[in-house]
């Protein structure tokens, strides 16, 4: 109920966001992005393709969203973004889709994949960001770099306050590291692959009240044995899909007694699968399934 009180009470401020004026004509914009490349821009960007789900989402929630021409076929989120045109894939893009739509800004994922459609977009002269959406604290930085590049930096900085507040008030810090629960969390399961530290998904768990059992991994995400997860005995596997995963009756799994006793914690929503404003609420949730799952 508190969590929908609060949703309640952004509510207007967010509808006003949205309803803002598109930005007026002044420049030039600059922004360094995580690439640690200078994009300058004359004026506003006026169509920006952006292939990040996590990237799209900001930039409707900055207000910024009747700007947006072009998206991936995984920007689920706002509804409104469904009415914008699929370009495809957001790793290693078709740059004729990308082209089609004429952008004045293209946000791409900072990837080596993605390295040669950024090269080719800036030889015909489209100005390109890549940004790495893998942690909370990216959330803050993108808003405002995207905010002065689509002429919304006022609505960027008040989405920022917002999301910085609602964050800290939905963490744990109080709970010991003792005290938590521990979970696994994996990424992909043939064959396995972990959740590490480098990853927000990591940051959900240990906000919520958790122990992530593969904390000391460095990376976002990293293969792992089944052996690895029986030494290191989860309580609850966490799941983000509506039933149990598939590798729940595979065999070789039944050995981690998590799995073989249906210790499962299962939350679902796109808000579990990239860091963004709705982070605080995937918090909230998480918490409340790890408690019913403990009962």
């Amino acid at each position: 109920m508190g969590t929908l009180r609060r949703a309640l009470h952004l509510l207007p401020f967010l509808a006003a966001v949205a309803c803002a004026p598109a930005p007026a004509g002044r420049g030039p914009l600059v922004g360094v992005d995580d690439a640690g490349d200078t994009v300058r821009l004359a004026r506003p960007a006026l169509r920006v393709v952006s292939l990040i789900p996590a990237s799209t989402e900001l930039l409707f929630a900055i207000g910024a969203g009747p700007q947006v021409v072009g998206r991936t076929r995984w920007c689920d989120y706002p509804a409104a973004a469904a009415a914008v045109p699929d370009v495809g894939d957001g790793m290693t893009p078709s740059l004729e889709a990308i082209a089609a739509r004429r952008p004045d800004l293209v946000v791409l994922y900072l990837s080596g994949t993605n390295a040669d459609v950024a090269a080719r977009l800036r030889a015909l002269g489209v100005p390109v960001v890549q940004l790495r959406t893998d942690l909370l604290e990216s959330v803050p930085r993108h808003a405002r770099l995207l905010g002065a590049l689509t002429g919304r930096a006022a609505a960027a900085d008040s989405v920022v306050r917002v999301f910085e507040a609602d964050l800290a008030a939905a963490s744990d810090t109080l709970t010991p590291t003792a005290a938590r629960p521990t979970v696994l969390d994996l990424a992909w399961d043939q064959p396995p692959i972990a959740i590490g530290r480098g990853s927000f998904q990591h940051e959900l768990l240990v906000r919520a009240g958790a122990r992530n059992i593969f904390d000391d991994l460095p990376q976002a995400s990293a293969p792992v044995s089944i052996e690895a997860v029986v030494a290191r005995d989860p309580r609850f596997i966490l799941t983000t899909g509506d039933s149990l995963p598939a590798f729940a009756t595979r065999p070789e799994w039944q050995v981690v007694p998590a799995v073989r006793e249906r210790r499962f914690v299962r939350v679902h929503g796109s808000e579990f699968d990239r860091p963004g404003p709705r982070s605080p609420a995937a918090i909230r949730t998480l918490r409340a399934a790890l408690r019913a799952a403990a009962r």
